[in-house]
């Protein structure tokens, strides 16, 4: 699994990324989604071991940190800013495995009211 994670900013009428790391990947495109997209093409040059998972968040109006995880767990998902994002499956199976241990956890809170000898409604 790869996480590669870019600072991108707005310079005019163009939004840049950089690689955090080492630097050696960088993309450009017009506006934030442009972006993504061309970050997203990018990465996969490098490394297309697995599904895709992203992460877009703005700091300032200028400027942003944007995610690219490879090899994600539980399928692959490509999160973009606006229309046009794509999900493959697999978080169907995780949801449903998590109702119950959510069910079960609320079952011992409960239980340790009672053990504290006293109950807040007598």
């Amino acid at each position: 699994m790869g996480v590669y994670t870019f600072v991108c900013k707005k310079s005019g009428g163009e939004w840049t990324a950089k690689q955090t790391a080492d630097g050696e990947l960088e993309s450009s495109g017009a506006s934030p989604y442009e972006l993504q997209r061309n970050v997203v093409k990018t990465v996969l040059s490098s490394d297309s071991s697995g599904g895709v998972s992203s992460s877009f968040s703005l700091v300032t109006p200028n400027s942003a940190v944007f995610q690219v995880i490879i090899g994600a767990v539980g399928g692959g998902s490509f999160i973009g800013g606006g229309g046009g994002a794509a999900a493959a499956g697999g978080g169907g199976g995780a949801a449903a495995a998590d109702a119950p241990a959510a069910e079960e956890k609320k079952e011992e809170k409960e239980e340790s009211d009672d053990d504290m000898g006293f109950s807040l409604f007598d």
